[in-house]
């Protein structure tokens, strides 16, 4: 008789930590929105394999993972129980290491993970960590749907919904799903027949031939009708200017987050409609997707004006039967392009040159059939009477709203706007 030996499985300490719960609390982390030089770390190591590991101890320590005194030895500078260093460090590398093999990021500049631990064992903590701010570290496409799953997930949580269908409206049309009662067959139908009511309607005008035959025509013919289901076009336009992160607070990042979320909702939900996201600062510019995680705020002043021509421009080459602008700002416009391009700006705002161009391109938005509906991030009396005007004129609304319910703000607004009649 044979017999097989087993032996204890002995894996890594870091396999067993949630991964992605991980990388959730590392979400305003890895879409921080300073411009290089704020708070006080340039971009280049905000972004750097050195700046990745302190973030990945400060989530493990406030996550509960592990203990004060487990990481006090790597604050050390070299001090304290090497065995101790040891163990951390290539704790960190593990994570690291999984995060980049699951997908979730990427490490640019260096063939391999600096071997931290091994620096740390021979007492070389300074190459350890030189060689770990030459790496830098970008999230990937799984990690930035990752990211919107996660915050869509707990924007819907807190609306107190679970889940969300394809939109409904009030029109009727032929489809697959019989969810109405059928009517005559008009051209350009889906021909989704209901054969019941076509044969019904057959019968009664010529009844049945003598050899058994039905004499069909095209007025008997009947279409099963259900709910007609609109598409969208949305450009979600984001502040980029410096205000966006002074005072304190962090604005632009939450902002983020909510295109990820809504980028997520889309994808997965409702794969009619469009999502785009233009940035405006001193300029506007449309950026993908996969940069959304480094978009970053700017000494910029605010050329509302050029955004939401941008946006236009590209709401009127998608045949949607909803088209609207979901703009996100916290102060008022203050600069514009000039015909010949230069930059014409006013930092205290309320320029009449500039509110003039403003309020001309709201207009042509609301002439094209486009919606503005304005999320506030402040409450300036100016900022106020400038986004009522918007409204106005645009007939879309404004919500004052904070960084802790941005996301729920915009996420019912889009829901509703879903649910109303298109057109």
């Amino acid at each position: 008789m044979r017999f097989t030996q087993y032996t204890r499985y002995e894996g890594h300490r870091a396999d067993a930590l949630n991964l992605e719960a991980l990388l959730e609390r590392l979400a305003d982390f890895l879409l921080q929105s300073g411009f290089p030089g704020y708070p006080g770390d340039p971009e280049s190591q905000q972004r750097s394999l050195e700046a990745l590991r302190a973030a990945l101890l400060r989530a493990l320590l406030e996550s509960g993972q592990l203990t004060p005194d487990m990481i006090e030895p790597l604050r050390g500078q070299g001090e304290g129980d090497p065995e101790a260093q040891d163990a951390l460090a290539d704790l960190l590398d593990r994570l690291v290491q999984r995060l980049v093999e699951e997908g979730y990021l990427s490490l640019q500049a260096a063939p391999r993970l600096p071997d931290t631990h091994q620096a740390l064992r021979t007492g070389r903590v300074d190459d350890a960590r030189t060689a770990a701010r030459q790496v830098r570290f970008s999230l990937t496409d799984k990690g930035l749907d990752f990211l919107g799953y996660r915050t869509l997930r707990n924007l819907l949580s807190a609306l107190g919904r679970a889940s969300f269908g394809a939109h409904d409206t009030p029109h009727l049309a032929t489809g697959v799903e019989a969810e109405a009662a059928s009517r005559p067959y008009a051209f350009g139908d889906t021909l989704n027949l209901d054969l019941p009511a076509t044969l019904t309607h057959a019968l009664g005008r010529g009844g049945l031939r003598p050899d058994g035959t039905i004499d069909l025509d095209y007025p008997d013919l009947h279409v099963h009708q259900a709910d007609y289901r609109s598409s969208c076009a949305t450009v979600l336009l984001l502040d980029t200017s410096h205000s966006m992160i002074l005072y304190g607070e962090d604005r632009f990042t939450p902002a983020k987050k909510v295109a990820l979320a809504l980028t997520h909702l889309i994808r997965t939900q409702y794969p009619g409609d469009t999502l785009r996201v233009v940035l405006f600062g001193d300029r506007a510019e449309e950026i993908p997707l996969a940069r959304l995680a480094h978009a970053q705020v700017g000494p910029y002043h605010t050329n509302t004006a050029e955004g939401l021509r941008l946006a236009r421009r590209l709401l009127l080459q998608q045949a949607k039967d909803m088209r609207q602008i979901v703009m996100i700002t916290d102060g008022k416009p203050s600069a514009i392009t000039l015909p010949d391009g230069r930059l014409y700006k006013n930092s205290m705002g309320l320029d009449p040159l500039v509110l003039r161009a403003t309020f001309r391109e709201v207009a042509l938005c609301r002439k094209a059939g486009i919606v503005i509906n304005t999320f506030m991030l402040a409450r300036d009396p100016h900022l106020v009477a400038f986004v009522g005007r918007v409204c106005e004129l645009a007939r879309g609304r404004a919500y004052f709203t904070t960084t802790m319910t941005l996301g729920q703000y915009v996420m019912r607004d889009y829901l509703r706007r879903k649910t109303r009649r298109a057109g």
